[in-house]
């Protein structure tokens, strides 16, 4: 009962993370656009749609995906994001990537190529975990690992109140490596020299999801945080 109504607070809070994305896209039909670990590409499409523009990329490393993301249109190429991106200097108007930044090992690598592939004044949307929300520090209150967090790369152990707790991580990537604060993420692309840096929120646990204003007044604690950057 408890482990189900966890998921559904993850669900909805996962939904208006992507409301959040979404708000922050500009439209320009001329834009091209990039999508880092754009999966099958459904949601690559959406943000395309937002946008208005019909230059839509793609970086996975699942080949399955791969081959999805190419059925849909979509520009894709097979990438590790710890390494070097396959593109030229200033290329791209928009980057995005949603639930990817924590997989990495490299981080300082990943933001240095976002900023060179990225033209002067494009921007780069990047989401990812929380670990200042509220459900990850009553975890670590309780001396449980937090819930956005991995010290193992095959099972979810060391936080039995999750909902996965005792689960196989199916695939080695799917691993939190860095987990981010709203103030470690706000200064970690200011000092990879991008401008702005205006963060959203969602998934306000310490009030139940039920009143989503609170996101907004305290983003520091939701379950989720969105920066959108500037080169």
């Amino acid at each position: 009962m408890f482990k189900n109504y966890l998921i559904k607070l993850h669900q909805k809070s996962f939904k208006e993370n992507e409301m959040n994305i979404f708000s922050l896209l500009d439209k320009n039909p001329n834009a091209k656009l990039l999508d880092l670990g754009c999966d099958e590409g459904s949601f690559t499409l959406r943000l395309a749609n937002k946008i208005g523009t019909k230059q839509i990329y793609g970086i996975d490393i699942v080949d399955e995906r791969i081959k999805e993301s190419k059925e849909k249109g979509i520009k894709i190429v097979k990438s590790d994001l710890n390494k070097k991106l396959p593109f030229e200097d200033n290329f791209f108007d928009v980057i995005h990537a949603n639930q990817v930044i924590e997989h990495l090992f490299d981080v300082d690598l990943f933001a240095e190529e976002i900023y060179r592939i990225l033209k002067p004044n494009g921007y780069a949307i990047i989401s990812t975990e929380n670990l200042s929300s509220w459900h990850n520090l009553f975890a670590l209150f309780m001396g449980h690992q937090a819930f956005s967090q991995h010290i193992s790369s095959k099972y979810h152990i060391g936080n039995k109140i999750s909902p996965h707790h005792g689960e196989d991580l199916i695939l080695k990537s799917w691993t939190h490596n860095k987990i981010f604060t709203y103030k470690g993420l706000k200064e970690f692309f200011k000092i990879h020299n991008f401008k702005n840096g205006k963060i959203l929120g969602a998934g306000h646990y310490l009030t139940l999801n039920f009143f989503p204003i609170f996101s907004k007044l305290d983003p520091i604690h939701t379950h989720f945080i969105t920066i959108k950057v500037k080169k």
